[in-house]
């Protein structure tokens, strides 16, 4: 037999990489952006959990480096252009 070539993430390499997207998502400076982030990431590792395909795994896996990369720039992005004004949302109150 065969392998298929296609190499499964390890549980250490996923929850690594769901980490890294929720670290991202804090370096956003709009309120909504990371919000939005937050949520899109929770949401996709919740839809993949029952994966059990190798294929079908990698590929997710690979998916989700790759926003990762996209944030990670994106991130970069909104902090040249942050907004001068506070957002309502991260004022805290005295």
């Amino acid at each position: 037999m065969a392998a298929s070539g296609v190499a499964s993430p390890t549980r250490t390499e996923v929850l690594q990489l769901y980490r890294s997207l929720l670290r991202v998502a804090r370096q956003f400076c709009d309120y909504n952006i990371r919000e939005y982030t937050k949520r899109r990431t929770i949401d996709a590792f919740r839809d993949n959990k029952n994966l059990t395909d190798p294929s079908q795994l990698s590929a997710a896996f690979s998916d989700g480096k790759a926003q990762l990369e996209v944030a990670k720039r994106q991130a970069v992005v909104y902090s040249l252009y942050a907004p001068k004004v506070k957002s309502i949302m991260d004022i805290r109150p005295s």
